[in-house]
């Protein structure tokens, strides 16, 4: 029986390292797809070079993208699994003083990286008649909170994207499932939103108990290790300490 093979884009950290270990503990070939070759690196020797490899990719790269899945499919075989992990938020302003440049990087990374390489896996899948694609989202695609404004945007795409793949893939055996979390912690999602202030990612965390990244990784992990029959579309996760906020009337006190 051969091996199965996932791909991981956003590898290097977080969520995405994560999920490298779970996969790789299970026995899967894992290729580790991110922009920052040393903490690759790091992560094959911490993982087994016998059991991961990574290419160098800046999802956001059409023409990067579509050389470095031909390599992958060329030296590695059929893609069981593709987690469109890369993605991020870039600020936390209101959008009257948010920057553009932020928008369109959150826009680049998370719908133009997530659509580049699933473009590229699908028609593989589709002819092999096999496959699965699980997409990161996030509840704040679903519930929206101050400062998400573009990323709560276009989280909301990665979900009506997902659920539409589905539609069109009807009648083949690929599967889509997109993972929504809340709040996680141990990952670099607040330091990069905060352009490194570390000050204002304590503030985020402090008094907490958010999911972890492995948290995540267990139920992509769960999602994938289904029989093929099974395709879970959507699952929304939050730690306890997380919920709804209420609706917000504002009175004028003139």
């Amino acid at each position: 029986m051969s091996q199965n093979i996932v791909v991981i884009t956003g590898a290097s950290s977080g969520i995405g390292a994560a999920s490298a270990k779970r996969f790789a503990s299970a026995g899967w070939r894992v290729i580790l797809l991110a922009r920052r070759k040393d903490r690759l690196q790091e992560l094959c020797k911490e993982i087994g070079e016998s059991t991961v490899s990574f290419y160098e990719l800046d999802v956001t790269s059409l023409p990067a993208v579509e050389e470095t899945f031909a390599k992958i499919y060329e030296t590695e075989g059929n893609i069981d699994l593709l987690v469109n992990n890369a993605g991020g938020a870039f600020g936390l302003s209101p959008a009257q003083k948010a920057d553009i440049e932020d928008w369109e990087k959150c826009i680049d990374v998370n719908i133009n990286g997530l659509i580049y390489c699933t473009h590229t896996v699908l028609p593989f899948m589709v002819a092999k008649n096999k496959g699965h694609i699980i997409n990161m989202g996030s509840v704040a695609g679903t519930y929206p909170y101050p400062g998400a404004n573009v990323y709560g945007g276009v989280k909301a795409f990665v979900q009506q994207f997902s659920l539409n793949l589905r539609s069109d893939l009807l009648g083949t055996a690929v599967r889509v499932s997109c993972i929504e979390p809340g709040l996680v912690g141990g990952t670099e999602f607040s330091l990069v939103r905060f352009r490194g202030d570390t000050s204002k990612v304590k503030q985020v965390y402090d008094n907490t108990e958010p999911l972890l990244p492995a948290d995540v990784a267990e139920t992509i992990f769960f999602c994938a290790a289904l029989p093929p029959h099974v395709n879970i579309n959507t699952i929304e996760l939050m730690p306890v300490s997380q919920a709804f906020s209420p609706l917000t009337v504002i009175k004028s006190h003139a």
